[in-house]
């Protein structure tokens, strides 16, 4: 049976995301970082909504606006289509363990 919290091989080597379920309009996913980070001057800019909770570990993501989100294990957030956004820290240790819904969340 799988488990939520448990590291898959080779993690250290690049951040890895795993889908779990895909529907109409909806992907949900585990991310694992550790201590990977966006490359500089490179942005996310997706095309879906995304709402992802950090379930192990601490972050930092910063957004086109300059604006910062600090999180550690439990904070959640939502992330807009098109919103520009980038990974600035994941902690080594323990490592980063992330689920990311993505679709059309906001219309919910």
């Amino acid at each position: 049976m799988p488990n939520i919290y448990e590291l898959p091989l080779g993690i250290n080597q690049a951040e890895q995301f795993e889908p779990i379920e895909t529907g109409q309009n909806i992907r949900i996913e585990r991310i694992f970082s550790i201590g990977q980070t966006t490359p500089e001057g490179q942005w996310y800019d997706q095309d879906a909504d995304g709402w992802v909770v950090l379930l192990q570990g601490e972050a930092v993501i910063s957004y086109g606006d300059r604006s910062v989100a600090r999180l550690k294990a439990g904070d959640y957030l939502m992330i807009s289509a098109h919103q520009k956004h980038r990974v600035e820290y994941t902690s080594i240790e323990p490592a980063c363990i992330w689920l990311a819904v993505h679709g059309q969340l906001r219309s919910l």
